[in-house]
C-alpha cells in the first residue's frame, strides 16, 4: 500500500477515473431513462395539476444534465487545479476565492434548473417568491456540499499521510499498528458516507463511537492483551475475559458522550448503544483480533525460519570463503614434513603436522552442522600450540591456557570458538612488547564457559593488518544468533590496553 501511494500523480489517475466513471453512468442512466419511469410519470402528473405544459426533455433530461455537468467539472477544477496548491500553501487567496466561487456557481446552476425541474411550484408560488425560494434552497446546498466536499479532502490527505508514514507512526507508538490505521481510514469513510447519507446525527454518533471503540480495542489488544494471554494456561479463554472488561471500560465514555449530545426524549439511546457496543465488540472484534493476530504469528514463524536458514547458509558461506582449503595444500604440507625431518628440524615438522591436522578439520568436518565438543577443543589446542612454537622462544609472551577435556557427548557447532583465539593471537601478541593471552574453557550441566583476554597492541603504520579488522567476530556473533538464539551469553569489553570475551552456550 506503501509503494501503491508513493506517486501523488498515481492518487490523482485513480481519483479522476472513479470520478469520471461515476459521471459517465450517470449520463448513461439519464439517457436510458424513458418517460415510462414512475418517478418521470409522477413529475409529469405534478404539472398536469398544476396546469402547466410538461416536457421531458426541457423539464427533466437537459436540467438534469446540466447538473451533472456542472458537478463533474466543478469536482475536477476544485479536486485537480484548487486543492493542491492550497495543500502546499501556494497562491491561498486565489484558490480559495476560486473555490468559493465555483460553489456559487453551483448553487446558481441549482437554482435555475430548479425552476424547470420544479416548474409545477409556479402556481403555487409567485414568481419572485418561488425564485427566492430556490436560490435560498441551492445556496444551503450549494454550502453543505462545500462542507463535505472540504471533509473529504481531510479524510483523503490525512489517510495518505498516514499510510505514506505508516511504518515511523509504528515505530514511534508501537501500540498504533499497521492494520489499525488502515481501520481508522476505513471509519472516516464510513463517517464521511453517514453524513452524505444524511443519517440521523444520533445514528452517526452511535456508529462512529462503536467502530472508533473498536479501532482502539484492536490495538490494544495486539500490543497488550494478546502477547500477554499466550503466556496462560487457557489463552483464548484468558483473552477473551481481559477484553470483555476493557470493552466493558469503553462503554463507559460512549454512555457519557451520547447521554450529552443526545435530546432529552432519545436519552435511552446512550444505554442501547453502550450496550451494542459490548456486545459487537466481543462478538466481532474480539475474534477477528484474535484470528489476525494467530495468522500474523504463523506467518512470522515461517519468515522467521526462512530468515534463520538463509542467514546459517550466508554466514557459513562467508565463513568458508575467508578459509583456504584446496586439496593440494595437503600435497605440499606432507613433502614440507618430509624434508623438515630429513633436516631434523623438529620444531618446524611439529607446526606442519598440526597444521595439516588443523586444515584436514576445516576441510572435512567444518561442513556439518554440529561436530562432537572434543574435535572443536583439539582443533583449539593444536592452534594455540601451533602459534605458541613461533613464540615460546620470548620470554615476554605469556600464553596461559586452561582447556578442560571434556567427556561426553556434547555437540557444538563447528569453527565456532577458534575466531575469539585467532583474534586474540592476532592482537595481543607484540614481539617487542610484553604480550599475554589466556584462555580458559569449562562445561558444567551441558552448558560451555568460555574466557580469553589478551593485550593490545598498536600496529605499525607499515603492517598491512592495521586497517583490517577481518570478519571473524561478526561472522561468529552473526552465528550464534542464529544457531543459539536464546541459549547463549556474550560479552565483549575492551580496556583500551586488554581484550576480554566472556561466552556462554547451552550446548546440546
Amino acid at each position: 500500500m506503501k509503494n501503491f501511494l508513493k506517486s501523488p500523480t498515481d492518487i490523482n489517475r485513480i481519483e479522476y477515473w472513479a470520478v469520471t466513471t461515476m459521471f459517465v453512468f450517470s449520463i448513461f442512466f439519464l439517457v436510458s431513462s424513458s418517460i415510462h419511469d414512475t418517478e418521470l410519470n409522477y413529475d409529469s402528473e405534478r404539472f398536469r395539476e398544476a396546469g402547466q405544459y410538461y416536457s421531458y426533455f426541457e423539464n427533466h433530461f437537459l436540467p438534469t444534465l446540466i447538473r451533472l455537468i456542472s458537478f463533474y467539472s466543478g469536482y475536477l477544477l476544485l479536486a485537480f487545479i484548487v486543492v493542491p496548491p492550497l495543500t502546499r500553501r501556494e497562491n491561498i487567496t486565489r484558490n480559495v476565492l476560486i473555490a468559493l466561487g465555483t460553489f456559487y456557481l453551483i448553487s446558481v446552476v441549482l437554482a435555475t434548473t430548479n425552476t424547470w425541474l420544479r416548474g409545477y411550484l409556479f402556481s403555487k408560488y409567485g414568481e419572485e417568491e418561488l425564485y427566492a425560494k430556490m436560490f435560498q434552497e441551492s445556496a444551503i446546498f450549494s454550502f453543505w456540499l462545500m462542507m463535505m466536499f472540504a471533509l473529504y479532502n481531510i479524510i483523503k490527505y490525512l489517510a495518505v499521510y498516514l499510510l505514506e508514514n505508516s511504518e515511523l507512526i509504528q515505530a514511534k507508538y508501537r501500540v498504533i499498528t499497521r492494520d489499525g490505521i488502515y481501520a481508522f481510514i476505513v471509519w472516516m469513510i464510513a463517517l464521511f458516507l453517514l453524513l452524505m447519507s444524511h443519517a440521523s446525527s444520533e445514528a452517526v454518533l452511535a456508529l462512529s463511537a462503536c467502530l472508533l471503540a473498536g479501532i482502539f480495542l484492536y490495538c490494544y489488544s495486539m500490543y497488550f492483551l494478546l502477547p500477554g494471554s499466550q503466556r496462560a494456561a487457557k489463552p483464548f479463554r484468558n483473552y477473551l475475559k481481559n477484553f470483555f472488561w476493557v470493552a466493558l471500560l469503553s462503554s463507559l465514555p460512549i454512555f457519557v458522550i451520547l447521554f450529552i449530545m443526545v435530546s432529552d426524549e432519545r436519552e435511552e439511546i446512550s444505554i442501547v448503544t453502550a450496550f451494542f457496543n459490548v456486545v459487537f465488540q466481543l462478538l466481532f472484534t474480539a475474534p477477528l483480533t484474535w484470528y489476525v493476530y494467530k495468522h500474523r504469528m504463523t506467518v512470522d514463524y515461517e519468515i522467521k525460519g526462512l530468515q534463520t536458514a538463509l542467514g546459517r547458509s550466508a554466514a557459513d558461506l562467508n565463513f568458508l570463503r575467508s578459509q583456504i582449503n584446496p586439496h593440494f595444500l595437503f600435497n605440499i604440507l606432507n613433502a614440507l614434513y618430509g624434508t623438515s625431518l630429513q633436516e631434523n628440524a623438529e620444531r618446524t615438522s611439529e607446526g606442519i603436522q598440526k597444521l595439516g591436522d588443523m586444515m584436514r578439520f576445516m576441510l572435512h568436518e567444518n561442513l556439518q552442522e554440529k561436530i562432537s565438543l572434543n574435535r572443536e577443543i583439539e582443533y583449539l589446542n593444536n592452534y594455540i600450540a601451533l602459534q605458541s612454537l613461533r613464540t615460546q622462544s620470548s620470554p615476554d609472551i605469556t600464553i596461559i591456557t586452561e582447556i578442560e577435556e571434556h567427556v561426553g557427548i556434547l555437540q557444538i557447532a563447528p569453527m565456532l570458538l577458534i575466531p575469539f583465539v585467532e583474534n586474540a593471537f592476532k592482537h595481543g601478541i607484540s614481539l617487542k612488547e610484553r604480550s599475554n593471552i589466556r584462555i580458559s574453557l569449562v562445561t558444567k550441566d551441558k552448558t560451555l564457559y568460555f574466557d580469553i583476554s589478551n593485550s593490545i597492541h598498536e600496529k605499525s603504520a607499515n603492517d598491512p593488518e592495521k586497517d583490517n579488522n577481518g570478519i571473524g567476530l561478526s561472522n561468529v556473533q552473526q552465528r550464534l544468533r542464529l544457531m543459539y538464539p536464546t541459549r547463549h551469553e556474550l560479552s565483549i569489553r575492551d580496556s583500551g590496553k586488554e581484550f576480554f570475551v566472556h561466552l556462554t552456550i547451552q550446548l546440546d
